[in-house]
């Protein structure tokens, strides 16, 4: 380096090299910038495929998981000693949330920011909405899990039993109240939870639906018996004609 530059060097070798012409630039704000990235500190973090990638300190320890992993165990410092994320914490769903976490960890943001930024947020397909309901809820991420439940539960809330199953390719081999009985939900999994959140209103519909229709049936169903028969009925002879009711 020559004498005319001055570098900051960061982790793992990432440099930012300053021109003396720099230093005299009146941009302040370029400088704060520049400085701010220069004192990041950095994390890495190890995905359930086995990937390994390096993130911001402050936006990762948004998620009380990883924060209770750094600040108990003293782990995520260096690559060989990489935080180890939940088996549910794939890449693309890692990449998601840390978007959420940068754009939620920043102070002064209005409600009407926030809003309009998750209302974005969980525009992506409900397989994708799947797989990060269930990666925030592992790493404990309680806001992201609420959103992502919430958009789950307005795309499954009109759809009928076979439209869900066929939404989440559940087997569709069951009768209609079978296809209605709970999930088994070792794992806590928030669609798990909607889904028989669901099914319960469902069932209830159903059996409502069951009750009209008996007593439907019951008040269309005609009185054949003669006129003998109805009056004998009446006197208490049970129905059942006998020379006194003739």
């Amino acid at each position: 380096m020559s004498g005319s530059e001055l570098a900051v060097i960061k982790p793992e070798g990432k440099n930012y090299v300053l021109t003396l012409d720099a230093l005299f630039r009146p941009n302040m704000a370029y400088w704060c910038t520049l400085l701010y990235q220069a004192l990041k500190t950095y994390i890495w973090l190890q995905c359930s495929d086995g990937s390994i990638q390096q993130v911001e300190e402050e936006v990762a320890m948004f998620c009380p998981m990883i924060c209770r992993e750094i600040m108990k165990n003293g782990t995520g410092s260096s690559k060989n000693h990489a935080i180890v994320l939940p088996e549910r914490v794939n890449p693309a769903s890692l990449s998601l949330i840390l978007d959420y976490c940068r754009f939620h960890q920043i102070p002064g943001r209005s409600n009407k920011e926030r809003k309009s930024f998750d209302e974005k947020f969980v525009r992506i397909d409900y397989e994708k909405l799947c797989k990060l309901a269930s990666a925030a809820l592992s790493l404990q991420l309680r806001p992201l899990v609420d959103l992502t439940c919430g958009a789950l539960a307005r795309i499954i809330g009109g759809k009928s039993p076979e439209e869900v199953r066929d939404i989440f390719h559940l087997p569709d081999d069951l009768t209609e109240e079978e296809k209605l009985e709970p999930l088994e939900n070792i794992n806590d999994d928030p669609t798990i939870r909607l889904l028989n959140r669901l099914y319960a209103k469902k069932r209830k519909e159903l059996q409502e639906r069951q009750r009209l229709k008996d007593v439907q049936v019951q008040e269309e169903q005609k009185d054949e018996r003669s006129l003998d028969e109805i009056l004998c009925f009446i006197n208490g002879d049970g129905g059942i004609i006998t020379t006194s009711c003739v």
